[in-house]
């Protein structure tokens, strides 16, 4: 009999055409789902009958109680190595396989990238005003001698450092295991985390979510930050204490945020966040780019067809 085989979180309705899924044919049969994720009921209706499952990262949550729901699920392939959303424990001891794939590394500092000029520059209210039949509303802000501020000097962080290099500006970085050397190898300054709030006037955030970086940029942190100074965020939302955020934009404490990840997401349509004026907001598209799809799309493709073959590849867990 052939597999039936899912691929959810396809929100934009475009996984079918990123990538040539008919190679799947000799394996089984692929369904395309663009639903948003909801509760555990609704999950268990909607994917009882697959036997594999392609999701996007952090997008539908598959915790114990959905995994335990769909006793013919085998196989879960995610995009990247790495998703929180997947309890990958519970997944093993049911006797499901969790696979993952790599990803595009330049999605995400290029978009931090156009966020932090289009947040600088006012190009959002500047082009919404042209369409209006309006000519220059705002004064745009600067970056060249200005000090970028880097919450997690990672990966992605150093990317974003050697933007900022090009931009002529001075670079600061803290994180709970960042040393002045690590920090000297990408020409960054390391400094403490309250002189990293301090002395920003962009301050970017590039850290993994875990129990201690939740709530890392609370109240105390963005008290610090000068009036100002901008926060953008492209990492994971819990990673600010998102009431505090809100109210510091509220009361002109920050002079804006520029945020591609948000607490929940998609972010409820009443969020503050999705009007306030110094906002400028995407809807978590920092790795959402035809490079990364390609290559997300087409490993899972890989992942399935070496599982069907009995020898899993980029097996998680």
């Amino acid at each position: 009999m052939s597999v039936q085989i899912a691929v959810i979180d396809d929100w934009q309705n475009v996984a079918s055409g990123v990538v040539d899924w008919s190679v799947l044919d000799t394996v089984g049969q692929v369904h395309f789902l663009h639903d948003y994720p909801a509760d555990t009921a609704t999950l268990i209706e909607r994917l009882k009958g697959f036997e594999v499952i392609c999701l996007m990262r952090e997008r539908t949550p598959f915790d114990k109680a959905l995994l335990q729901g769909l006793p013919t699920l085998k196989l879960l392939v995610t995009g990247g190595m790495r998703n929180a959303a997947i309890d990958i424990p519970a997944a093993k001891a049911l006797g499901i396989q969790v696979c993952g794939t790599d990803s595009y590394k330049q999605a995400a500092p290029e978009l931090t990238w156009a966020l932090i000029m289009a947040s600088t520059r006012n190009l959002v209210a500047e082009a919404n005003a042209l369409r209006a039949g309006h000519w220059q509303v705002g004064l745009g802000g600067d970056l060249y001698g200005k000090t970028l501020g880097i919450l997690g000097l990672g990966s992605i962080g150093q990317k974003v450092a050697q933007f900022a290099q090009v931009f002529g500006m001075r670079v600061i970085a803290w994180s709970e295991n960042l040393t002045p050397e690590r920090a000297a190898e990408s020409g960054v300054t390391w400094v403490s985390k309250k002189a990293l709030f301090e002395q920003a006037d962009i301050l970017t955030i590039h850290l993994v979510l875990s129990d201690r970086s939740r709530g890392l940029v609370d109240a105390q942190a963005l008290g610090w930050m000068k009036p100002g100074a901008r926060l953008v965020n492209t990492a994971r939302g819990p990673i600010v204490d998102e009431a505090a955020l809100v109210q510091a934009l509220q009361s002109g404490r920050l002079a804006g945020a520029a945020l591609d990840v948000f607490a929940e997401e998609p972010l409820p349509l009443d969020h503050p966040l999705r009007h306030l004026p110094n906002v400028l907001a995407t809807p978590h598209v920092g790795y959402v780019s035809e490079q990364n799809y390609r290559q997300f799309y087409g490993q899972m493709i890989e992942d399935i067809q070496a599982w069907a073959t009995g020898v899993p590849v980029r097996v998680l867990g």
